[in-house]
């Protein structure tokens, strides 16, 4: 993942150099998002920077990047999964000068204006900026996968960043870029670009078949292989990774991937001494014979990162920080291991109504109406958590359960089929387990195919919350709490963890604006 920042439409030209220098200073603070390289471009009072993370094309892809005659620039943090089929459409018509995923932008907005976003298969966030007609245009991918946020000066200006601190100190106000939408200059505001069936959460009737599930995780993962730097798999031996984890061990010996960097696969688990995860992810690797590297930490170092959790993260929910904490701790070292991309499972239980709760649904009506709330959520929580927990150290997550192909089948099939029966055998994510479910081929041994779920901060260890709460009770007193209401009107916490929370991030971000971004 890297990191861009831009700033569109300052008034006084006269104050260029002094603007320039607020720009970098605003572009360094991203840089733990990007470490291989810095850009940035100037015309007039527009400015667009870039922290790069070279993953693809690491000799040639340094942004900005620019069309033929510099008239069109663009800055992007993304993987564009379908950019040598795109690369394709445009031979003869456009000259390609890096070997960068996020070049195809430039061609696409020439021929298409801004109605292109839908053809873009991966993550992203990207602002282009046109000198022809001093226009630009921003968007983000459809489930919010990669992080952006949008601000405006005092000037009139508009400004956007991966991450809020590039924004807090120079915004009358800022906020959260949606998902799955793309704003304009032009049209002085945003536009859904993503509008799947699902989103009006009608309840879908298409039957559920086993093998197009599986044929559609699958190729989820293989695109995902697309790198030109060392990856691995995070493996914590639930359902999602272990399945992550074993349909890229059978599929990398078919990738480009492998040429460069050989058919061994490296996993990594983090936990406390005796964890759950830590036994189950040995287990996996095991059994896919993966080369496991596996991480220990003690409730004492999770304590002593937590401020830096919250600063990178820029949340003060409780179950993020919780769940952020190990692996924000876990991607150093792998980053150390000289690894710069991992796949990960996220978005599994969104899609597929995974979460004990789930159990409870009254019917599929509602069933479906609660996995496209979460599903809607996700880029506030989950991949939040695991893009900057990771992105912290420049660390790349890819996250193959929301791929917009696979989403389509997910949240395409009758909900009766994910439902909790237990007449029918059918536990949490039966459909899933039951599409990897391959007696003659297995993917995974059945007792872990058939492993109940876990929190992730449960898995690490259970005494990683056990420890929190009571340091954290420690630390907030009851006068405190009684005060709460007063001190943090806008989102109440309820509970001292909650509490000392909100107390670190209010300190790291004071602006009003801060706590509902």
């Amino acid at each position: 993942m890297c990191g861009i920042f831009a700033v569109l439409g300052c008034a006084d030209c006269s104050q260029s150099q002094a603007q320039r220098a607020r720009v970098l200073a605003c572009s360094r603070r991203l840089r733990h998002r990007g470490p291989d390289w810095s850009g940035v471009y100037q015309h007039e009072g527009n400015f667009l920077a870039q922290q790069r993370l070279a993953v693809v094309s690491p000799l040639s892809g340094d942004q900005p990047l620019f069309n033929e005659d510099r008239t069109v620039v663009v800055v992007a943090n993304g993987e564009i999964y379908n950019h040598k089929k795109i690369r394709k459409q445009f031979t003869g018509k456009h000259t390609f000068t890096t070997g960068s995923d996020c070049e195809v932008i430039i061609p696409l907005y020439e021929e298409y204006g801004e109605n292109f976003v839908d053809m873009l298969d991966g993550v992203f966030a990207f602002v282009l900026y046109d000198t022809r007609n001093r226009t630009y245009m921003a968007a983000r991918d459809a489930i919010g996968v990669n992080p952006l946020y949008i601000g405006w000066g005092g000037d009139g200006s508009v400004w956007f960043a991966s991450e809020m601190k590039a924004l807090n100190e120079d915004c009358v106000r800022f906020e959260l870029f949606p998902p799955g939408h793309l704003y304009s200059s032009a049209a002085a505001g945003f536009r859904r670009w993503y509008n799947p069936a699902w989103f009006l959460e009608q309840v879908p009737s298409t039957p559920y078949d086993p093998l197009v599930l599986r044929a559609a995780f699958e190729k989820a993962v293989v695109k995902r292989l697309m790198t030109d730097v060392p990856f691995g798999v995070l493996l914590s031996g639930g359902l999602d990774s272990s399945l992550v984890a074993s349909v890229t061990k059978r599929h990398l010996v078919e990738t480009e991937a492998a040429k460069k960097f050989g058919t061994e696969l490296h996993s990594f688990v983090v936990g406390l001494e005796g964890s759950p995860d830590l036994k189950a992810a040995r287990e996996v690797a095991d059994y896919l014979g993966t080369i496991h590297h596996e991480f220990h930490f003690t409730v004492q170092d999770g304590i002593d990162a937590i401020e830096e959790v919250i600063y990178h993260d820029e949340t003060y929910d409780v179950t993020t920080i919780r769940a952020s904490t190990p692996m924000f701790l876990m991607a150093r070292k792998i980053k150390s291991l000289g690894v710069k991309m991992v796949l990960s499972g996220e978005g599994s239980d969104e899609l597929l109504g995974g979460y004990l709760y789930f159990h409870f649904a009254p019917n599929k009506e509602e069933f479906h109406k609660e996995t496209c709330r979460k599903v809607k959520a996700l880029h506030q929580y989950d991949c939040l958590r695991a893009n900057k927990a990771t992105s912290a150290w420049g660390l790349e997550v890819r996250v193959p359960f929301l791929d917009k192909e696979f989403i389509d089948v997910a949240m395409g099939m009758d909900p009766e089929w994910k439902m909790y029966d237990k007449s029918l055998g059918r536990i949490e994510k039966w459909v899933m387990r039951k599409a990897f479910d391959d007696e003659e081929h297995p993917y995974l041994p059945k007792h872990i195919l058939y492993r109940q779920k876990e929190q992730f901060s449960d898995g690490v260890g259970y005494s990683w919350i056990d420890g929190l709460k009571a340091f954290t009770e420690q630390q907030v007193t009851d006068e405190m709490m009684n005060n709460a209401a007063k001190l943090y009107p806008y989102n109440t916490p309820v509970n001292k963890e909650a509490y000392y929370y909100r107390m670190i991030f209010e300190r790291l971000f004071p602006q009003v604006t801060a706590g509902s971004a």
